[in-house]
């Protein structure tokens, strides 16, 4: 099973941070099972405006991608990073849920991240870090 999702990056005053979604206790950035017929990157873009409202994403990083090894069942977590300059980061209630998703975001520092995230996320942050400062 397949989910993709999008490591938001905003470049603020004191450097780059990334967007955080809050569920309980877990951290993660926005993603979502992978529809049927549907192309990883499409169903990204659908995760991250389905439970940021964020509809601004650019990818000056190019369209390349990291994966999560098996995790909750087999699942796997596909991630592309992506840049929101502006965008106004909401909780939109999903329709299925009658609520929000997720309880909070947070843009934190690829530093902070380290100590919120799941250790399955460990690849796909040493993969972000050498393209936020490379």
């Amino acid at each position: 099973m397949l989910s993709a999702g999008a490591a938001v990056a905003r470049r603020f005053p004191d450097g780059w941070r990334l967007l955080m979604l809050r569920l309980y206790r877990n951290w993660d950035f926005p993603k979502g099972l992978v529809e049927e017929g549907e192309e990883p990157l499409n169903a990204a873009l659908r995760e991250v405006k389905e439970e940021t409202g964020l509809d601004d994403l650019r990818f000056p990083w190019g369209w390349e991608w990291r994966e999560t090894g098996p995790y909750a069942g087999g699942k796997v977590a596909r991630y592309y990073l992506a840049e929101s300059p502006a965008g106004k980061v909401s909780l939109p209630v999903s329709p299925e849920l009658g609520r929000p998703e997720h309880h909070e975001f947070r843009w934190v520092s690829p530093d902070d991240a380290w100590r919120l995230m799941p250790s399955r996320l460990e690849p796909v942050l040493e993969w972000i870090g050498g393209r936020l400062t490379g």
